[in-house]
């Protein structure tokens, strides 16, 4: 995942442009990729896509030559969605057009400009206070014209149409957590499901925020229905615990199951109730969908020094954090699928289980927290509860009532509701 990361960072992403492009042709050597384009002037719900945005060069450059700011050394550089410029300015002139961090005087801010037609540059505050009044060569030699944005799917199918949604954002340039983090995750879960058997089928999208997911929804309203479960995936290769915001229902069988995975999973984490800001979530979740998708991450979008600034860059994302954050996925994926409902075939008392060699011969203490878990699943095993109910109401880790489930039915004690 890091090495994917690393590959991609360089790449100058946005909403749009070949950026994107590159990107899910990246990630289409990891995993079955459809890439769709949507024509600029589309009009999606009350949004339009924008035209398409692309970028050769940018600098500002000194009476010397020097290129004091450089969008080849650093592609934070420059406003994303900045206008053709090519002028000579005075520093007073420019100022305008300049965004820096006083706060973070060495770090250069990210900093778009996506539905209103304008151009800047970003710089370290240090090195802003560093100009002189002189007079300087500004040029960003971008295009803005009529074009698509770009969007990628990877379809898993399943036994049936039902389907998980994970959705993460590939919009943002030279930013390793926010979010090559989450796309790397969401690429090496799906190439964990594509070799499994398989109940849902899973749709892992790959675009830009916002307007991504708008087109997305608009383009998909006749299989909005089949959606059982969702996730938005973000922000997950940081040091930070572990945090998942709840779908907009907040009681979704995604929601208790991530709780679940997340207890179960021997890490810090932060449970956050759902809000209508945020990441594609409030898309997902705004009222005419409420579609029951989360969202997981780890240190929370605006939450920590690095966002959306250079030091969101390769050093701050930790291998063992994505390692962290992929089996975290694969949990809750691993309860998504199994978690079915069962009728206990002996119900009329405790079935003998001494002598079908799933109990203890010899009494005496406590019952191990096996054999409470077979005793938990043979009771509420009565086609009203599923597995995850079980779970919850015994205390234990999923994945033991699910062996358990195994064991019973094996014996014969259970069978599927």
């Amino acid at each position: 995942m890091y090495e994917l990361i690393r590959r991609l960072f360089p790449l100058c992403r946005s909403i749009t442009g070949d950026g994107v492009r590159e990107t899910l042709r990246i990630i289409g050597e990891q995993i079955p990729l459809d890439v769709h384009e949507v024509a600029s002037g589309t009009k999606v719900f009350d949004w339009i896509v924008p035209r398409e945005w692309n970028i050769r060069d940018a600098y500002i450059k000194d009476a010397q030559g020097n290129r004091v700011v450089d969008f080849r050394a650093n592609n934070l550089h420059v406003v994303s969605y900045s206008s053709p410029v090519q002028k000579t300015m005075r520093l007073v002139d420019l100022q305008p057009h300049l965004h820096s961090l006083p706060d973070q005087p060495d770090l250069i801010p990210y900093k778009t400009s996506y539905y209103d037609e304008a151009w800047g540059f970003c710089l370290s505050h240090r090195q802003r206070q560093g100009l002189s009044d002189a007079a300087y060569d500004v040029v960003i030699d971008s295009t803005l014209s009529d074009g698509s944005r770009t969007y990628g799917e990877c379809l898993l199918p399943g036994a049936a149409d039902d389907e998980v949604l994970i959705y993460t954002h590939t919009c943002h340039p030279s930013l390793a957590n926010d979010n090559l983090a989450g796309i790397a995750v969401c690429v090496f879960l799906a190439r964990l499901l594509a070799s499994a058997k398989r109940r849902y089928s899973y749709r892992f999208v790959f675009a830009p925020g916002t307007i991504g997911s708008l087109v997305w929804l608009s383009r998909n309203q006749h299989r909005l229905s089949r959606i059982r479960h969702g996730l938005v995936a973000v922000l997950l290769g940081d040091s930070g615990s572990m945090r998942y915001k709840q779908s907009r229902r907040g009681d979704a069988e995604i929601d208790r199951a991530m709780l679940h995975a997340l207890k179960h999973s021997g890490v810090p984490y932060q449970l956050e109730a759902f809000s209508p800001y945020g990441y594609d979530e409030r898309q997902f979740g705004s009222p005419g969908f409420d579609l029951p998708v989360g969202r997981l991450s780890r240190s929370p979008n605006g939450g920590y020094p690095e966002y959306h600034t250079s030091a969101d860059n390769l050093a701050f994302v930790r291998p063992e954090s994505l390692a962290g954050s992929l089996s975290v996925c694969a949990d809750v994926m691993e309860i998504l699928e199994n978690n079915g409902r069962f009728l206990n075939t002996s119900p009329f008392g405790e079935p003998q289980l001494g002598r079908r060699g799933l109990y203890r011969t010899t009494g005496g203490g406590p019952a191990p927290e096996r054999e409470m878990a077979l005793l938990w699943t043979l009771n509420l095993s009565d086609g009203a509860h599923t597995l995850l109910d079980i779970a919850e109401r015994a205390g234990v880790d999923f994945r033991l009532i699910r062996r358990t489930t195994e064991e019973l039915t094996g014996a014969g004690l259970l069978k599927s509701a």
